[in-house]
């Protein structure tokens, strides 16, 4: 066979690509819109007598069993790279899986899921405050508006004028999951490609749902389950179907699918498809519980969502700038929203 018949022509690889990235495109939407499950799956049990530890724990171990198999598989008898990154291992279950769901879960119980969502993605902008005052570095202008216009739009998810009721216990917890986040990033800002994005996310689940377990046979964390049917729109389903759909759908399909996006568009370009996340959380509350954020509320939440693309459009776009202090030249450390990472710790 002449050799020429065995490489692809130049012009069919453009829409190859282009045709990959399309797919890619459309799986991250598929992820974000199982994500967006997650608040109404677990508010349904909530509603029935679970408490969000219970919730929690049930989502983590389910998930963590399931995802066991296939993440063996990705380490391909590599088990030296559990040794190696078992810190970043232990970390992401600790506070990107089990206390970033628990705050969140605390959160919906008392807010509505799209206004506890909106909060915990103020992260990116406490990051920015953060570094802001931590090295008295003033932020570029796109990223000071991006801040400036999630602040403004956080007035109006709390409606501080009193049209709509929001729990301010349910508002701490909301800003308690930001937190997590935002130490989340900064803990995975370095790039780290040893280990699979599979064996992360079984891992962390694996230690979170360890957390969990032990939190709870030591009594500090009240655990409460249970088998009363569950109402999901206009349908009355058993509890465990509630629980699937959190475990199935909004956790493993959520995560492996994620991961699938992030190969096919890279890290960074799902990270921002996945802010639509947020939108598919709206409308699943809606439809499956009857419950939507006031008209303030929803403007105020396009405005933080607004003002989060700003500040990781001008984060992501240069990982390390030089400055100029004086006549000498230093790097400019990256900031944590230059990495974006495979296996992020969405609800």
């Amino acid at each position: 066979m002449p050799a020429a018949q065995n490489h692809t022509p130049a012009r069919e690889l453009p829409t190859r690509r282009t045709g990959f990235q399309a797919s890619g495109l459309g799986i991250a939407l598929f992820s974000s819109a199982v994500f967006g499950l997650s608040g109404s799956f677990a508010k349904s049990l909530l509603e029935t007598g679970w408490t969000p530890g219970a919730a929690v724990t049930a989502r983590l171990t389910g998930a963590a069993l399931i995802l066991a198999l296939p993440a063996a598989w990705a380490l391909k008898g590599r088990w030296g790279q559990l040794k190696d990154n078992w810190l970043i291992i232990v970390l992401f279950g600790l506070i990107g899986v089990a206390a970033c769901q628990l705050f969140y879960f605390n959160a919906v119980a008392r807010l509505s899921v799209g206004v506890a969502l909106l909060l915990e993605y103020l992260a990116p902008v406490i990051i920015v405050l953060w570094l802001w005052a931590a090295s008295r570095r003033r932020p570029r202008v796109l990223t000071a508006g991006g801040t400036l216009l999630s602040l403004a739009g956080l007035v109006l998810v709390l409606d501080l004028t009193g049209a709509v009721k929001v729990d301010l216990v349910g508002v701490l917890w909301g800003m308690a999951a930001a937190v997590c986040l935002a130490i989340y990033f900064f803990i995975t800002a370095k790039e780290n490609d040893t280990l699979p994005p599979i064996v992360l996310a079984s891992g962390g689940l694996m230690v979170g749902a360890a957390v969990m377990w032990l939190a709870a046979a030591t009594g500090l964390l009240p655990m409460a389950f249970g088998t009363a049917d569950t109402a999901l729109g206009p349908w009355t389903v058993p509890w465990w179907v509630s629980l699937a759909g959190l475990v199935v759908l909004a956790t493993v399909l959520a995560y492996v699918s994620g991961v699938m996006a992030a190969r096919a568009l890279g890290s960074k370009v799902a990270s921002f498809v996945s802010l639509t996340e947020v939108l598919f959380a709206v409308v699943w509350a809606w439809l499956l519980l009857g419950e939507l954020p006031g008209a303030i509320q929803l403007v105020g939440g396009l405005l933080i969502v607004g003002g989060v693309i700003l500040v990781r459009l001008d984060e992501l776009r240069s990982p390390a700038t030089a400055s100029n202090d004086g006549g000498r030249v230093t790097q400019v450390p990256a900031s944590p929203l230059d990495h974006a990472n495979d296996v992020e710790p969405v609800p």
